[in-house]
């Protein structure tokens, strides 16, 4: 497109040009898709968008996210932050956050709620003992292959 000064009538014709375009893209609501989908999927597709940030630098984000997991009731996702001061973070993300769900699951109905609890605590591993027992509540095996190889802390 040639350039056109602001203040001309070939730029007005220019512009309502462009906004004839975008509103051509546009779809309505009721076309959007709408498939079922589950809080596994949900979950995957959640957990990938954090560890996009994460390659991007965005580490803070990517922590809020991976906090704690969310749970889906309905279309609804529930998200639990610690504090105010991570959901003022989070919501700043939340529009791009959305629009990946909605692409990847398919479903345009999907709202994301923000649940702010100050009596979630973090649970940190200082000793080697609290590591080992964070770890097995992850994975109980660990504890069969610490007897089988008669291993300490």
């Amino acid at each position: 497109m040639p350039k056109v000064s602001a203040l001309s009538l070939s730029s007005i014709k220019a512009k309502r040009e462009l906004e004839k375009a975008n509103s051509a893209i546009v779809k309505h609501e009721a076309e959007l898709p709408k498939e079922p989908f589950t809080e596994t999927d949900m979950l995957l597709q959640w957990n990938k968008y954090a560890q996009r940030l994460g390659d991007k630098g965005q580490k803070i984000m990517e922590s809020l996210l991976l906090i704690s997991d969310p749970k889906l009731k309905g279309n609804i996702i529930y998200h639990e932050l610690p504090n105010e001061g991570s959901k003022i973070d989070f919501e700043s993300e939340k529009h791009d956050l959305l629009g990946h769900l909605r692409g990847k699951l398919h479903n345009y109905d999907i709202q994301i709620e923000v649940i702010v609890n100050e009596s979630v605590e973090n649970k940190f591993a200082f000793t080697p003992q609290d590591k080992f027992n964070r770890l097995n509540e992850i994975n109980p095996s660990l504890d069969l292959l610490r007897k089988t190889f008669d291993l300490d802390f």
